[in-house]
């Protein structure tokens, strides 16, 4: 076979040219600012990154290049939004490892707080109240864990018979669940440090949480919040607390 066609050997990946796309702070504050799993125009996303809507538009190509991004178009608008749920992911786990940026502004800092309370990772719900819902399927016995180790990656979580028929009973579209992505899976919260529910479970469940009217967006993009219904179907439905929900 001509060394021309033959096909490629997958060996290492490129994440250089990842993290270089990434690492530019206006690129990642798009990324960060899609991280919801919203699409946004490119106008939105220039006031999110604090430039000019003429340089957004290299940032955006890059970030196209690097398989981060993609475009959707809708008649003569063009809408971006995170190429896969695993880029929203890699962000989430990025966020272990960062520093903190330093609050300058009661609005950051109020910012700040809304988003370690509640917010979405892609699909899923995260954060404090993202942790405790986890942990609540966990306790009356929706979810089972499986543990291959001691370590934090060495566990995975299933959904048991009688799991299925109580989010069946809530609502919530098993049979929906896209069979090209995990159905169970699970983020490692940069903020609470702990497991989150992520994949098709954990995008389905969110759905039907807005679904019912028992979360609806914040004030800030990608904040969530629990409505007076939700504060009260969370604690009847899943156990949660007062706290968990504040």
């Amino acid at each position: 076979m001509d060394a021309r066609t033959e096909p490629a050997t997958r060996t290492e990946t490129d994440v250089a040219e990842v993290a270089a796309a990434i690492g530019d702070p206006s690129r990642a504050k798009v990324l960060l600012a899609l991280a919801g799993g919203g699409a946004l125009p490119a106008s939105a996303l220039a006031a999110e990154a604090g430039v000019s809507n003429s340089t957004i538009s290299a940032h955006l190509a890059r970030l196209r290049e690097a398989r981060l991004l993609t475009v959707e178009l809708d008649g003569r608008h063009r809408y971006y939004r995170l190429a896969t749920p695993d880029v929203a992911r890699a962000l989430e786990q990025l966020a272990l490892i960062a520093r903190p940026l330093p609050v300058r502004s009661l609005n950051a800092d109020t910012r700040a707080k809304a988003l370690l309370r509640a917010r979405l990772c892609y699909d899923h719900l995260a954060g404090r109240l993202g942790v405790a819902l986890l942990d609540a399927l966990l306790a009356d016995g929706t979810l089972q864990e499986e543990r291959t180790g001691s370590g934090p990656a060495q566990v995975s979580y299933l959904l048991t018979p009688h799991g299925r028929r109580e989010l069946a009973a809530l609502g919530v579209d098993l049979e929906g669940l896209p069979r090209r992505r995990s159905a169970v899976r699970y983020c490692i919260d940069w903020a609470e440090r702990r497991h989150h529910l992520a994949g098709a479970l954990g995008g389905a469940v969110t759905a039907r949480l807005f679904a019912l009217d028992w979360l609806r967006n914040g004030r800030y993009r990608r904040v969530v919040r629990p409505t007076d219904a939700g504060r009260r179907g969370l604690t009847e439905t899943f156990g949660l607390t007062p706290e968990q929900l504040a």
